[in-house]
């Protein structure tokens, strides 16, 4: 088995496709074909299924093996860093997935000051849904993920960052905002921007529990799974939207919003970090935290046992 084989099975796995993996690894289809069909008669059992010309999924030999590839690739990843660490040198990489709003809203300061901790290390960042983060986090594939503490499974570590609140979004001057505790039945009054119905948007979920246990009907004006393109348009007066926000954010500051807390209904949630509880970090990645969680020690944060 070669280096060369577990990067490319690595690549075709995750892409699902012979020909966008050739291209991430700079080698022609052809030979990259042959070497997963090495890969396949070394180890004796096929590892892809091809359905038709374009369909590929994994065989259960497959998802082992990716299993493994993946480890690997991190264990590798690791040990460049930690053997750059004895060399004294502050070199590596970083990846951090998480939603367009955390990336646009929340991290632009962070990552200005890790870049200037920490200039040789090279950081990547993927705008990625909260399911799709929890998925990088799982397969190694990041080094954090950061997502709705609620949404975290059990096997991830997880450590608390801001609180967010749920909150009904109006535009300045909506005869809502002239109301002192806002009820389900008013808010079914008005044409409504809502999340769409997905195992993804938990929160339409309980949307539409509420409704129900009120036993209310609504208008559907629109349906965004961006709580950017949501506060556009109500800002533009097409309807009222919910959102989780951090409410000391300037967002309202420039825009004509205005928010009504929803805690008579919903719990306040958090945002958290997650992080693989093998992880192994190094100090530039503890260093990430520490910026991020506002430590003044840079290696004040250590990893979980």
């Amino acid at each position: 088995m070669e280096w060369q084989q577990i990067i490319g099975f690595y690549h075709v796995a995750n892409l699902r496709s012979f020909t966008k993996a050739a291209g991430a690894t700079f080698r022609t289809q052809s030979a990259l074909t042959q070497q997963i069909k090495a890969l396949e008669e070394e180890l004796d059992c096929p590892l892809f299924e091809r359905i038709g010309k374009r369909k590929l999924l994994l065989t259960p030999q497959g998802e082992r093996f990716l299993a493994f590839s993946q480890a690997v690739l991190a264990q590798y990843d690791g040990l460049l860093e930690e053997l750059n660490e004895l060399k004294g040198l502050q070199k590596g990489r970083l990846k951090l997935a998480a939603p367009f709003t955390t990336l646009y809203h929340l991290l632009s300061d962070t990552l200005a000051d890790f870049i200037k901790q920490f200039p040789h290390v090279e950081l990547s960042l993927f705008d990625r849904s909260q399911h799709n983060v929890i998925d990088l986090v799982k397969n190694g594939e990041i080094d954090f993920g950061i997502a709705l503490e609620s949404m975290v499974p059990q096997d991830l570590q997880k450590i608390r960052w801001k609180k967010v609140e749920p909150v009904l979004l109006i535009p300045q001057g909506h005869p809502l905002g002239r109301v002192k505790r806002v009820s389900m039945r008013r808010i079914a009054q008005y044409p409504l921007i809502l999340p769409p119905k997905s195992s993804e948007y938990t929160g339409r979920r309980r949307l539409e529990e509420l409704f129900q246990k009120y036993n209310l009907n609504y208008r559907m004006i629109m349906e965004s799974s961006n709580v950017e393109l949501s506060s556009l348009y109500v800002e533009k007066g097409l309807g009222i939207s919910f959102a989780t926000i951090v409410t000391d954010l300037p967002l309202f500051k420039s825009r004509k919003l205005e928010y009504i807390p929803l805690h008579h209904y919903f719990e306040p949630e958090y945002i958290s970090v997650l992080i693989r509880k093998d992880k192994v970090f190094t100090s530039f990645k503890s260093g990430f935290l520490n910026i991020l969680l506002g430590k003044s020690d840079i290696m004040k944060f250590s990893p979980p046992d």
